[in-house]
């Protein structure tokens, strides 16, 4: 079904000041938070969409991960590390950027479909909110240490200015964001590139002293403690799929004619994030091997010395330091806005189901930039890889919680419901699937990160957390029968949900209470006033009269 017809309820209208949507309805139009987005909105082309989502991935926190590993583990260690955790990245990755795409729902809203049930999210809203103003302050760090070093402006003012200069471009949403991402990419490539290749090029003695590095830890050989420890740092960033989630819910529907295109932008900006990734961290070991001798182990991790001393190789003394803070500038552009936006989703997203209120995404900018502020001011950078690695466990619990969902529970067991549901009413409150099993799992991890298992088992918490997600999900799909994951499996309305090709169907039906035309997706029946309301106006309604009652035995 393509049709865009509307029908128009005739119900007396409910008071909008009742459920908080008047307001809800004016700001979220613009970018369709807490809700699906609407095919009458999703008019980018699949590569618009894929290079929007992966022009955040221009960030330097990757060379400063991968600097880390490298020289305290080796290179050897480091790069295994690197693969093994972007394996699992991929894999758990796909089938969350799938839904995402083919159902156009951000990764709360399949996460509450996904073994969490409509409250139960809640907890992994706040773990993925957490996660971007964490990269938000590691970002800021090393945007502060290159306007230090070009501009000589002191780190407490640095972080200030790289905090507050997103903020005008994260007001506009995905229309100025897919602008800026475009637009930078080019530039950012070549001044990331054009060094690393030159040095290869003409001192290839490089090569063989990145490979020889043995590490401060004296191992020197590839070890497994060394690999898992590395590798739970670079799993931190397992929940950037929730980033790129938060741009490919844009995509176009999938089509017989465009499908090529479609498959290859789910897969490039989805989980092929990773692969840039991994990329930039294997760099950022090459590049801190190459200035260690120069900088010492303590600057050697920090992006703006690395690529401070590959310009200097090769360019005139004058242009060295512009064009290494432009290098910074622009990547770290890149990402905080993103990270600004999708944390400003995740906390609105929160807020709104546990309160019934409204308060504005813009509220939630501030206060993610307000914690990431506190983050800088702190110095995070001095001890990122402690944060990230305890960090890393519950992102992991989580996404792997969600994949098993998809993957096993859905398509194996069929105890899941195929189609992604989110909506207030057809789902219960705690569905016990993946809170029970994301609980566990990073709660037994984090003991391990910490030592309180023995010193032997440190190493492997991120494991843990992996395994102990993938085998729960299941196994408590199998106890429960799958009963908590559907409330009622009817929403009252006689329309199908999806269209002909299994989209997402475009008609629109006008909600009763906000008086706005909503894709059908997006609509449930309110059996109290004999009309239909939108899923937001469900979120807000403090009193349940619009909430579909349970389905009976």
């Amino acid at each position: 079904m393509s049709t865009t017809e509307s029908r128009v309820t005739t119900s007396e209208p409910a008071d909008p000041a009742k459920t908080g949507a008047d307001q809800a309805v004016k700001e979220t139009l613009e970018d369709y938070t807490l809700r699906f987005a609407p095919r009458s909105y999703r008019r980018w082309s699949p590569m618009v969409v894929a290079t929007t989502a992966l022009g955040g991935i221009a960030y330097m926190a990757d060379f400063s991960i991968g600097a880390g590993i490298g020289l305290a583990h080796g290179t050897g260690n480091a790069l295994v590390a690197i693969a093994v955790a972007a394996v699992v990245i991929f894999v758990t990755g796909f089938p969350l950027a799938y839904y995402g795409a083919r159902y156009n729902i951000d990764l709360d809203l399949i996460t509450r479909g996904s073994g969490f049930g409509y409250y139960g999210s809640v907890l992994t809203s706040v773990i993925f909110a957490s996660f971007t103003f964490i990269f938000f302050a590691l970002e800021g760090s090393i945007m502060a240490q290159g306007l230090k070093l070009g501009l000589g402006l002191p780190l407490w003012l640095g972080y200030l200015v790289s905090t507050l200069m997103v903020i005008p471009l994260v007001i506009y949403g995905m229309k100025a964001l897919s602008k800026l991402q475009v637009w930078t990419t080019p530039v950012w490539l070549i001044l990331m590139v054009a060094p690393l290749v030159y040095l290869i090029a003409n001192d290839p003695g490089t090569v063989d002293r990145f490979l020889s590095y043995a590490g401060t830890d004296g191992e020197g050989g590839v070890n497994t403690a060394s690999v898992l420890l590395g590798a739970g740092v670079c799993l931190s960033l397992i929940a950037q799929i929730g980033e790129q989630i938060d741009y490919l819910r844009f995509m176009p529907p999938k089509t017989e004619q465009n499908k090529r295109s479609w498959w290859t932008a789910v897969v490039m900006a989805g989980p092929g994030w990773v692969v840039l990734g991994a990329l930039k961290q294997a760099i950022g070991v090459f590049l801190a091997v190459y200035i260690l001798a120069e900088v010492g182990p303590a600057a050697a991790p920090e992006p703006i010395q690395q690529f401070r001393s590959a310009f200097d190789a090769m360019m005139p003394s004058w242009m060295v330091v512009p064009l290494a803070v432009a290098l910074v500038v622009i990547s770290q552009i890149k990402i905080n806005v993103t990270n600004a936006y999708s944390g400003s989703l995740a906390w609105t997203n929160s807020f709104t189901r546990v309160t019934g209120h409204y308060p504005g995404r813009m509220i939630f900018v501030l206060v993610n930039l307000a914690f990431a502020l506190a983050l800088m001011e702190a110095d995070m950078f001095s001890f990122l890889n402690s944060i990230l690695g305890f960090y890393s466990n519950c992102a992991i619990a989580w996404v792997v919680t969600v994949a098993t969902d998809i993957g096993v529970n859905k398509y194996v067991l069929k105890l899941s419901p195929l189609q992604p549901e989110f909506r207030r009413g057809m789902l219960h409150a705690v569905n016990p699937v993946g809170v029970v099993s994301f609980v566990a799992a990073s709660g037994l991890s984090i003991a391990m990160y910490f030592h309180l298992l023995g010193d032997s088992l440190q190493p492997y918490s991120p494991v843990a957390a992996a395994v102990i997600a993938f085998v729960l999900t299941p196994l408590i799909a199998v106890v429960t029968k799958g009963r908590y994951y559907l409330r009622r499996t009817d929403d009252g309305i006689a329309e199908p949900l999806l269209d002909a090709d299994g989209n997402p169907s475009a008609l629109t039906l006008d909600c009763h209470v906000c008086h706005q035309a909503y894709e059908r997706p997006d609509l449930t029946a309110c059996v109290t006033h004999d009309a239909v309301v939108c899923s937001l106006c469900l979120s807000t309604d403090k009193v349940g009269d619009h909430v579909l009652p349970a389905a009976t035995a």
